[in-house]
């Protein structure tokens, strides 16, 4: 089950002027089910992306590396979900480009003006010919108001839909901020498993886009992690349709650059959340906060070491205060000067270590009753510096490895 995470409401993800959503069903992997999703942006939209840092990236990341590096002007994006054309070498390239020629035709665009995206199995041929069968249906189905059931077609193991809105007043006009994200595993920060789309009608200077989607990914999709495995198929989109009535921004630290920063980023960061409160056979939701770094890569390091630890998350699934294992976890981080007698270690509000040993104060019972919570904050101090840096995980279940062992069957 979810941890504290329900399905969106529609009537509370708000339409974004200019963008439009069709879906409808392929059979790609399954048949009669939501399996493809086409976006329609409006002329003059600027588009970016931040992609998977995994090498052996999937085929149409590559061609979207590709489409946006020839900034002819995105104006379509098409996402399947049951395949994830990844492993399938130079012809998951060219069925990747058939997909994006098969809309463009009927758009009337050029191929490069479309993204194209994939989920699912690895190394299995892309049934391209079911998807382009499926388009028509797609771009009948046209709304400004489906984000809802486009987060529902982009899933794979995920057990809910995953969407977010927000509306911010930006130079006297209302700007609109909606998302949608899918990802349960294989999730790991740089990015997850996961694909991520956002779109908002503020209007930003184009080259302002790159720079807003990475930051938003690094402080929302890049600091979470379910089980340390970075996909092949990562991908988070930033569309700005450019049409609400405010003046340009071209700072994105101007008022207006800040009141969209922020909105962007917190519309990301329940996007990201929402994926690990929905993680495969998680029954947790734990926060990890390093405190008192000298630097806040360093800070991350240690956050991302407690996070990625198997022993870590058996314990906390089994609330078992075996916390001995977030001391070693903050100790092979790879810090190599790291004084141990400086680390503080909280738990919620149990201190359970001081000057790197054990609390006076602590008793086990007390650590106990905060790790059978649903939620809780893991807080180390470092007390070497004043950086700091948040990453949010799950605990690992053993439906975990039911829902790994049985994700083809």
């Amino acid at each position: 089950m979810p941890v504290n995470l329900t399905a969106p409401d529609p009537a509370d993800l708000f339409a974004v002027p200019g963008v439009e959503i069709g879906i409808a069903m392929a059979g790609v992997r399954k048949a009669n089910r939501r399996d493809l999703t086409v976006i329609t942006l409006a002329e003059g939209a600027a588009v970016a992306g931040v992609f998977t840092r995994n090498r052996f990236c999937a085929a149409p990341v590559q061609l979207c590396r590709k489409h946006l590096a020839a900034g002819v002007g995105v104006r379509a994006l098409v996402i399947n979900t049951g395949n994830a054309n990844a492993g399938t070498g130079e012809d998951g390239l060219t069925r990747a480009y058939a997909t994006c020629v098969a809309l463009a035709q009927k758009l009337e665009l050029a191929p490069e003006q479309v993204l194209p995206f994939s989920t699912g199995v690895i190394m299995e041929t892309l049934p391209n010919d079911r998807i382009a069968a499926a388009l028509p249906a797609a771009l009948a189905d046209l709304k400004a108001d489906h984000w809802a059931t486009a987060a529902e077609a982009i899933m794979t193991t995920d057990t809910l839909p995953k969407a977010a809105s927000r509306k911010v007043q930006i130079g006297g006009a209302t700007v609109t901020v909606t998302g949608i994200s899918k990802g349960a595993g294989m999730i790991r920060p740089n990015m997850a498993t996961m694909l991520g789309f956002v779109a908002t009608d503020a209007n930003i200077a184009a080259g302002l886009v790159q720079t807003l989607v990475s930051e938003a990914a690094d402080r929302s999709f890049n600091r979470i992690t379910i089980d340390g495995d970075t996909s092949t198929n990562d991908s988070f989109m930033l569309m700005a349709t450019r049409q609400a009535a405010h003046d340009e921004i071209t700072s994105l630290d101007s008022p207006e650059g800040r009141a969209l920063r922020e909105a962007v980023i917190a519309v990301s960061t329940q996007l990201a959340q929402a994926i690990v409160r929905d993680g495969e056979g998680a029954t947790k939701f734990i926060t990890v906060q390093v405190e008192g770094g000298r630097t806040e890569a360093e800070c991350q390091q240690v956050a991302y070491a407690i996070a990625h630890s198997p022993l870590v998350k058996t314990a906390f699934y089994a609330s078992d205060p075996n916390l001995g294992r977030i001391l070693a976890a903050v100790g092979y981080a790879g810090i190599a000067d790291l004084d141990q007698g400086l680390i503080e270690l909280h738990l919620d509000d149990v201190h359970v270590a001081t000057k790197g040993g054990r609390h006076p104060a602590y008793r086990e019972e007390d650590g106990q009753r905060v790790m059978k919570q649903s939620e809780i904050t893991v807080r180390v101090g470092l007390n070497r510096g004043v950086a700091q840096a948040t990453v949010w995980t799950c605990d690992f279940s053993h439906d975990y490895v039911s829902i790994n062992a049985d994700y083809r069957s």
